[in-house]
């Protein structure tokens, strides 16, 4: 076929799946990114901390280490380039415990296998020097960590792409597609105007609804679709004023970096989120699930006040393990792995998926446009 709609189809409009939209945007590509919800960021991306994660603990030569440490040193200069809110704060991850101390040191070391900027160990003093309400042991500093306007940036990507030409279309939903006979693909999308088009090339970045997205692509070998598993988190809100400027964060724990502290954009005080595995997609926040939190806060700020938490908002991760299995990488699936010329599939894009998203977007467009 020798004219396309678009060269680039994205399915889903969260932070990574305009990431990848803007790559591609900006690489000459006419690009449509397809979302079924009424307005972009409406899934994952607008249900986390907006921390912007320096990459401290992910593992040595992973995706989610060398995504997460690229998409951070991109992310701020975009963020100031277009004007988007956000906080180079720094993050203290605390030993609370002397059993703490190892774990913290460990980080420390991955870190620096990271190629992480700034990061350095403090005492116990040095800690309460900087936040006297903190109660640790020994902590680890790092200067690249901040806060976000999730949605500022995602608009930010959204108008970068409309302006290269491109499209972002919502209420829109990704229904099926089918290669074509000498590539690119045919695209149906559903809603209220239902519509065919044609692409070049297709990227499905559909967080929570990854592998459905994939299952409704003509070829795709089912035996790759990995199987889906949701890890909720809940947030919980401080009445008053928050005790620390910087993020506070616990060592982190079996796949999840731990439920932490954050001051957010407005100056409030928010802590979370756990991690409970759910069979499907639920944001109810259960109020009962204060008494957790109480117990954990105060293992590092001991003057948290009786009843100053109120339920916030939940989070669903797009999982790839379940609750006693190995923590995989992410998974960005081009034709090497699955054999469609033009298609990129991605999978598991959890946190530091907000972090990484720039660098998730150029690793995208790097195995669809040479």
């Amino acid at each position: 076929m020798s004219s396309f709609d678009f060269d680039a189809v994205i399915v889903g409009a969260g932070a990574v799946g305009l990431a990848c939209g803007y790559a591609l945007a900006q690489r000459g590509q006419s690009v449509a990114v397809l979302e079924k919800e009424l307005g972009i960021g409406q899934g994952i991306s607008s249900r986390n901390s907006e921390v912007i994660h320096a990459g401290l603990q992910y593992p040595t030569g992973t995706l989610r280490a060398r995504l997460c440490v690229e998409g951070r040193r991109a992310l701020y200069p975009f963020l100031a380039r277009h004007q988007v809110s956000y906080e180079r704060c720094g993050k203290l991850v605390v030993a609370t415990t002397s059993a703490d101390i190892a774990k913290v040191e460990a980080v420390f070391a991955q870190a620096q296998i990271n190629g992480v900027e700034g990061i350095a160990r403090l005492t116990r003093a040095q800690a309460l020097a900087l936040e006297p309400e903190l109660a640790c042991e020994m902590a680890l500093i790092s200067p690249e960590s901040g806060i976000m306007d999730s949605h500022g940036y995602m608009a930010a990507l959204e108008g970068e792409i409309t302006a290269a030409g491109g499209a972002v279309v919502v209420a829109t939903p990704f229904e099926a597609a089918t290669p074509l006979d000498g590539g690119g693909f045919t695209i149906r999308a559903g809603g209220a105007e239902p519509a065919t088009l044609t692409a070049r090339r297709l990227v499905t970045a559909a967080g929570l609804s990854a592998q459905d997205a994939v299952a409704s692509i003509e070829g795709f070998p089912a035996a790759l679709i990995p199987r889906a598993y949701y890890g909720k988190g809940v947030y919980f809100r401080l009445t008053g004023k928050a005790p620390f400027s910087r993020l506070i964060y616990p060592p982190p724990v079996h796949g999840s970096v731990g439920a932490h502290y954050r001051r957010d954009l407005g100056g409030q005080a928010v802590f979370g989120p756990d991690l409970n595995w759910v069979d499907a997609p639920d944001y109810s926040v259960d109020a009962a699930a204060a008494g957790g939190f109480y117990r954990h806060i105060r293992t590092f700020w001991p003057g948290l006040p009786d009843g100053s938490l109120y339920p916030d908002y939940a989070g669903v991760r797009p999982k790839l393990h379940g609750p006693n299995d190995p923590q995989p990488d992410y998974r960005i699936d081009g034709p090497e792995a699955h054999g469609l010329d033009g298609l990129v599939a991605l999978f598991g894009i959890e946190s530091p998926g907000l972090t990484a998203s720039l660098a998730i977007g150029e690793a995208v467009a790097a195995k669809l446009v040479v």
